[in-house]
């Protein structure tokens, strides 16, 4: 029989359909494949072909800006979500608001190798994009006008990937967006309720049961949420609690990119390398220290569509339990990545 689930933070309710579960084969995807051959702006050599970059590196720091040698580059998105320069200038129009829209879009083109992804480049220069992430955070936090740094990658055509290269992307916000202010404000409830952290307390009642928990280490757990909107919806959490990613202790990247990895890995493993969204989701940049929030990230595999009747109630069909997801995912067996070839 199917089931309701609660989402416990944000109050949002899922069906489960246990009694039409879909096991990782039952899917029908377009696999992520990675295409050669074509022009691609964000390959060595094609530096010319992007907005002047932001930030890169390099592992010979005397080459010169917006050159070829770099294992990351930060670049401007060159048709950005919002734009860079102005200020917010929040008026009415009668009962409508509006502002202009100022904000920052930023691309981390995360390897050279067009045909690298995170699955399969050295562990070290996952950690390298993860830092890449933590450095222009630090930067555009420093905007009073910013609100919200959203960090995403959507990986494969089906997540809404435009190049194929690997690549990242980071959008500063002058506002609160929805879906983080659901979180937030369901983190302040339980925490003013119970005077502790609810993902904590997700953490630790998840290493009890064990029904949930796909992969770890000595830092970090990766778990299927407990009412997942989509099927194989991973959360990677940190075991220690800190609220805001970019405040996390530098002993702590290394050990997540060594996760990621493995996530990923199992992933295209179990299902077949699928196109997905990665977003982190970490603390507001101007309130980034508090006891209730804990930053984490989420990985959705594009399994399933969304259609009218998710539109229309804001519930979602998830054909697979997260108890079985996370079952097929923490005994997939993953070798160590090798880098793909260019």
């Amino acid at each position: 029989m199917p089931e309701l689930r609660k989402d416990p933070i944000t109050g949002r309710w899922v069906i489960i359909s246990t009694d039409r579960s879909k096991r990782p084969s039952d899917f029908s995807r377009e696999r992520a494949e990675i295409k050669s051959g074509s022009f691609c702006p964000f390959c060595p050599g094609n530096e010319s072909k992007t907005p002047p970059e932001i930030l890169a590196f390099r592992p010979n720091g005397n080459n010169p800006r917006d050159d070829a040698g770099w294992n990351i580059r930060i670049v401007p998105n060159k048709f950005p979500a919002l734009g860079i320069e102005g200020d917010l200038d929040r008026q009415a129009d009668g009962m409508f608001d509006k502002m202009n829209g100022v904000g920052a879009h930023e691309v981390v083109i995360e390897t050279p190798n067009h045909m690298e992804t995170l699955a399969t480049m050295p562990v070290k220069r996952v950690e390298d994009v993860l830092w890449a992430f933590r450095d222009r955070i630090l930067d555009l936090k420093q905007d009073r006008r910013f609100k919200y740094i959203m960090v995403f990658k959507n990986h494969g055509e089906a997540a809404g990937a435009s190049l194929d290269h690997p690549h990242s992307q980071l959008i500063a916000l002058p506002i609160l967006p929805k879906q983080v202010v659901e979180e937030l404000e369901g983190a302040k409830r339980y925490f003013s309720n119970k005077e502790r952290c609810i993902f904590c307390d997700i953490l630790r009642q998840e290493t009890e049961s064990r029904v949930r928990i796909a992969a770890e280490n000595q830092d970090f757990v990766t778990l299927c949420p407990y009412a997942p909107r989509y099927p194989f919806e991973t959360w990677i959490l940190p075991r220690r609690h800190e609220s805001a990613f970019e405040n996390s202790p530098s002993s702590l990247y290394e050990n997540l990119a060594k996760m990621l990895q493995t996530v990923l890995n199992k992933a295209v493993r179990v299902l077949d390398d699928p196109a997905y969204n990665l977003v982190l989701h970490t603390s507001p940049i101007q309130e980034n220290t508090n006891d209730y929030y804990h930053w984490h990230l989420e990985i959705i595999p594009k399994l399933t569509k969304i259609a009218g009747f998710e539109w229309g109630t804001g519930f979602y069909i998830n054909p697979t339990p997260p108890e079985e997801a996370a079952k097929f995912l923490r005994e997939a067996v993953v070798e160590q990545a090798q880098p793909a070839k260019v």
